[in-house]
């Protein structure tokens, strides 16, 4: 994605299917089975996934999201933890920074009622004028809050069902007994722990408490260095991109991914049955060309008036020429040949026959195996000052004791998608001459390093990041 999330349409993942009546049985059924795949999750994540995708069972809606409210406090916006389409949410997206401000206000206890605990019809005119003036660009018109509550009627958390048909008395009952489901399912990822209980840990006498507090601050300005991990990958160093040279369908692939070849090989040929025929059209229309002008030629030597149309015969003559050199030109460019030795970079040869494509288009890559590099896909959330010369380790994926090392290079000035759809920098960074390059194409987590800080900055960088945006200071 780009710097933001994906408007309305694409925020869902697709178009979502329309609503469906279905009998009692059959709701009944679906009720079931949605408690079961609730209860056999094992994680937060995998009780997202199932609350805000396969909730369609039993309701027909186009977006879901499923949040908590903030940890720290109510009035602070709350934790989008899944969202329908999306494998996992980006918080610094604009489409979860507005619905965790949408969760923030509807779990927000109200002084005449409490919080809400029961599943109502949620629309745009019911919330702050902030977030009701964007409803429009992210949701569909009829919303749906179905409160998750807990075995002691406690809210764990809201799931948002979004679509553009009204809801029925019914599906919002139903919906209040698919919360209760979801909140006992949920309540079991939350640990109740009082304050009292925390507290009785350092329930130490004064002189005790003021040492351990001591040796804290003494420890919490203890210089360390600043480091992060991210998602890496081995990539040719001087690419060489191989290019559709014309409009046309791939035909035949004549290499392997990953095969070495050598100048002038043939990679790859494009369909010659459209250019053929062009070629057939261009070389009959030369010929009535040439014989046209043969006439009026001829013409010419006994009439003197029959001259002017022997010039117009020639210009023609020059022109169906060109075009039928033109057309060879193009049936000399169907055959690809490498321009230079190296390995062929592609995923598989079956992708790409029968594909149409247009001229530049990027088909494969030609890299060289001795010049690599290491390219760093840091998230937006984890960004830190780096410079160029700064080291880098790569622990690739399979290979638990070894590792390469790298000197950080450039840094991309504006985060991109990544491929696992969120934002990131690219960062470059060059491998070491004295050791063994890596294999092209290996994977793994790569460790930038800054500069140094005290110990507490790097415990509480993220905390002190996350408040400074919230307060604006």
């Amino acid at each position: 994605m780009s710097a933001s999330q994906p408007r309305r349409a694409e925020a869902s993942g697709g178009p979502a299917p329309a609503p469906f009546p279905l009998d009692p049985a059959r709701q009944l059924g679906a009720l079931l089975q949605l408690g079961r795949r609730a209860r056999e999750a094992l994680s937060i994540e995998a009780l997202g996934f199932v609350m805000v995708n396969e909730t369609r069972q039993l309701f027909g809606f186009r977006q879901s999201a499923f949040a908590r409210a903030n940890l720290l406090s109510p009035g602070l916006p709350a934790d989008v933890l899944a969202v329908s389409g999306l494998p996992l949410p980006d918080p610094h997206a604009p489409y979860v920074q507005w619905l965790a401000q949408l969760f923030r206000d509807v779990a927000r206890p109200e002084p005449a009622r409490g919080p809400q605990s029961a599943a109502c019809v949620l629309k745009a005119g019911s919330l702050p004028d902030a977030v009701a003036r964007e409803w429009s660009a992210w949701l569909p018109a009829q919303g749906l809050l179905v409160p998750l509550t807990g075995p002691a009627a406690e809210v764990c958390g809201f799931l948002l069902l979004a679509r553009d048909e009204a809801w029925s008395e019914r599906e919002v009952a139903l919906a209040g007994e698919l919360g209760s489901l979801y909140g006992f399912a949920l309540a079991r990822f939350f640990k109740s722990t009082s304050w009292r209980d925390h507290s009785r840990v350092v329930s130490w006498s004064g002189r005790h408490r003021w040492t351990l507090l001591a040796a804290l601050c003494v420890i919490g300005l203890i210089p360390v260095r600043l480091t992060v991990l991210a998602p890496a990958e081995v990539v040719p160093a001087e690419p060489f991109l191989v290019r559709a040279p014309l409009d046309g369908v791939i035909d035949h692939f004549n290499v392997r991914p990953n095969q070495t070849v050598a100048a002038g090989d043939p990679l790859f040929d494009l369909d010659t049955t459209t250019l053929r025929a062009h070629s057939r059209v261009a070389h009959k229309a030369y010929d009535v060309a040439s014989e046209e002008y043969r006439q009026a030629a001829q013409g010419a030597v006994t009439d003197e008036r029959r001259k002017l149309e022997m010039v117009e015969r020639k210009g023609e003559l020059e022109e169906k020429a060109l075009e039928m050199e033109y057309s060879q030109q193009l049936l000399d460019r169907v055959l690809v040949k490498a321009a230079r030795a190296g390995v062929a970079v592609f995923a598989d040869a079956n992708d790409w026959q029968g594909r149409a494509v247009t001229i530049g288009e990027r088909v494969l890559t030609l890299a060289d195996p001795a010049k690599v590099e290491l390219t760093v896909y840091l998230p937006v959330r984890d960004a830190l000052d780096l410079a160029a010369g700064s080291p880098v380790t790569l622990y690739a994926n399979g290979a638990a004791l070894q590792t390469y090392s790298a000197t950080l290079t450039t840094v991309a000035y504006r985060a991109e998608t990544a491929h696992d759809g969120l934002l990131a920098y690219r960062i470059k960074a060059t491998f070491a001459a004295r050791e063994a390059a890596p294999r092209l194409g290996l994977q793994g987590m790569a460790k930038l390093r800054a500069g140094r800080a005290p110990l507490a900055y790097v415990l509480l960088r993220r905390p002190l990041a996350a408040a400074r945006q919230w307060l604006g200071w």
